[in-house]
């Protein structure tokens, strides 16, 4: 009796059987498209944040170069094309890795990009449309602007009329810059000096590619004059920057020779790795002054055999006997050029000569001095040497006033009453 009702049900209602299978067909395409918004969307979104990371990758790394000199824009450029260099094995790809940008992967293409260069941020970003219509020339260049333009795949949209190509074109954008002048500078030299002109504060007194010997602090007797092919000598003073806590690198002269080589170190003591505006500091306390005739501090030797790491990486008989000297030095580059210069616009290298040197405003050795900001100086070779002379009357060296054009490696805003108007940055992503 039950089978038979089953049988009547089923005889008396086919139309079920019908309306499930036009519900199906009906629904079919809906399915189709829901699949595609859950695969292609989420691969295409995947792709463009791999794609804006490499934008992002690329404009750092050429925001970085940008040190206004003549040849700043070249070098950016190939600094943003390392980015996405696959040597390594470690290049920025996209579509889950799978894809090397610039290459031309089966059907699919991309652009390998040439950066924008601008000279302000409005520029840059696009919002200042005038501005945006005219690049920066090379020395002036603050900004750049990346765009990467690559085809991703399209699996279920691409059974569509609209993806008949099976691909789709992404475009992405990064803009990186130097920031504004930072008020706390990490990473920088301990070099102190006083101003020219303390009412200047643009320069304090120093000029744009003009020679000057610095020559450490003395007392008593005649200073040495200033070296050949150099206007005047300015004294300098190391700030204290000696790490008593180190486990590490401990022993004094190792870390002023590498404080030479590299800058602060960094460290967790903020005191430690940085220097901020209006602070209070105090000479090295082995770095002491001596007489004018008298060979300089032991310190301030191992700190002048750190900057001729600089130039070259073979370590003199003067430096040899600094504990240490062959770790410290391993991993450092000397600069790519270590050529005399009368003009800055001229430096092809990578920023290895720079020196980030603290503005006081008076040198003190027997007590505090107060930091006002910071310049930059390229360090010259000594006269008829390719690198520094260690031995030097006074521990001078020759160096090129050149303000504040490259970025430093790590700062913050932090630390001043107000903004300063002018001083060295970082770089930072703006878009």
């Amino acid at each position: 009796m039950a089978t038979r009702s089953l049988r009547s049900s089923r005889s008396q209602h086919p139309e079920r059987g019908v309306a499930a299978l036009q519900l199906i067909v009906l629904l079919g395409p809906v399915f189709l498209i829901m699949m595609g918004f859950a695969v292609d969307l989420g691969r295409l979104y995947s792709s463009r944040a791999e794609l804006k990371t490499a934008a992002d990758a690329m404009a750092l790394a050429a925001a970085g170069r940008l040190i206004g000199t003549d040849s700043a824009s070249e070098a950016a450029a190939a600094a943003a094309q390392l980015a996405l260099s696959t040597a390594g094995g470690v290049g920025n790809r996209y579509d889950f890795g799978g894809l090397t940008i610039g290459e031309t992967g089966g059907l699919l293409t991309s652009e390998t990009p040439t950066p924008e260069f601008f000279d302000n941020a409005a520029g840059a970003i696009g919002e200042d449309t005038a501005a945006e219509q005219t690049q920066a020339d090379s020395a002036a260049a603050r900004y750049v602007r990346v765009t990467v333009r690559a085809e991703a795949p399209l699996v279920f949209f691409g059974l569509l009329a609209q993806g008949q190509e099976r691909k789709t074109q992404l475009a992405v954008q990064a803009v990186a810059g130097v920031s504004a002048p930072l008020c706390t500078i990490c990473g920088q030299e301990v070099i102190a000096v006083a101003p020219i002109n303390a009412d200047d504060t643009v320069d304090f007194g120093f000029v744009a590619d003009t020679r000057y010997t610095l020559g450490y602090q003395c007392q008593g007797g005649l200073p040495p004059p200033a070296l050949a092919n150099t206007t005047q000598r300015i004294q300098y003073l190391l700030l204290d920057g000696y790490n008593v806590d180190a486990t590490t690198l401990s022993d004094e002269g190792t870390q002023a020779y590498r404080i030479g080589v590299a800058g602060l170190p960094p460290n967790t003591n903020r005191d430690l790795a940085c220097l901020r505006m209006d602070q209070t500091k105090i000479l090295w306390a082995s770095a002491t002054t001596r007489a004018c005739n008298a060979t300089v501090n032991p310190t301030a030797i191992n700190h002048l055999c750190g900057l001729a790491a600089r130039f070259d990486n073979t370590v003199p008989d003067a430096c040899a006997a600094i504990p240490e000297v062959d770790s410290v030095i391993a991993g450092h580059p000397i600069d790519s050029d270590t050529t005399d210069l009368d003009t800055y616009a001229g430096y092809t290298g990578n920023t290895r000569r720079v020196i980030t040197a603290a503005i006081v405003d008076a040198l003190n050795a027997a007590g505090e001095m107060t930091i006002l900001g910071w310049r930059q100086f390229l360090i010259e070779p000594s006269n008829g040497a390719a690198t520094l002379n260690i031995d030097a009357q006074n521990g001078r060296f020759p160096v090129l006033y050149i303000g504040s054009p490259v970025p430093v490696r790590q700062g913050s805003f932090a630390g001043c009453t107000s903004q300063l108007a002018s001083g060295p940055g970082k770089v930072v992503l703006y878009r």
